[in-house]
């Protein structure tokens, strides 16, 4: 992975602004179609650019927000038109028949909340959009909700790569780092969550037993 980041830098480097900004916008609509693709990375990459003085701060915002939202908005369409039976019978890689099962029960309880804290969850923001289409949540809430979360999580994330100076080499390393800890805190809360959850619910469906 490392030495394909490299590439792509390197084909980049010598492309014009307008490109640039084409490529960051498909790049964070892609992330969310394809999550192994390294978006984060690449966002980061157009920070460093911003701070070179070389691309517009804003627009490196408005084109990795815009595009975040779009492949958001693009999974959850096709959640809502093709549904859970589709997923289920497929039971794909990346969106596996268990995945999508889990994710429905954590929507049926917290639906929006989940969607609002999409981009802050590492490795699930695909399925939070599929599922959250399958569970047919309203559309203009998930957009505007999704939007709120993209620009937060785009704007900590340009704004970190930004300040962080021009040195390409400095930024990967330490923004790496950061989302490398990011990530690790990240899943410690989300396993403790779920075996948090997990308890509770088998304590009250045992006390329901009880009471019958």
């Amino acid at each position: 992975m490392e030495e394909f980041l490299n590439r792509i830098i390197e084909f980049l480097l010598p492309r014009d602004n307008a490109f640039l900004y084409i490529f960051l916008f498909c790049s964070a609509v892609i992330e969310n179609l394809f999550p192994p693709i390294p978006g984060d990375t690449i966002t980061a990459f157009g920070a460093f650019l911003v701070g070179t003085g070389r691309l517009s701060y804003p627009l490196v915002y408005a084109v990795t927000t815009v595009g975040s939202v779009i492949g958001f908005m693009f999974l959850f369409m096709l959640g809502k038109l093709l549904g859970k039976k589709y997923f289920i019978e497929k039971d794909y890689k990346m969106f596996s028949a268990q995945s999508i099962i889990s994710a429905e029960k954590w929507f049926l309880k917290y639906g929006y909340f989940i969607v609002l804290g999409n981009r802050f969850l590492p490795g699930i923001r695909s399925v939070i959009s599929i599922v959250s289409g399958i569970s047919k949540l309203n559309t203009v809430k998930v957009f505007i909700l999704s939007l709120i979360s993209a620009s937060i999580w785009n704007l900590i994330w340009i704004h970190t790569g930004f300040i962080l100076g021009n040195n390409w080499e400095t930024v990967k390393t330490r923004m790496s780092e950061i989302l490398r800890n990011y990530n690790i805190g990240a899943a410690i809360i989300i396993i403790v969550f779920i075996v948090t959850f997990v308890i509770v619910s088998k304590i009250r469906k045992k006390k329901i037993r009880q009471n019958q």
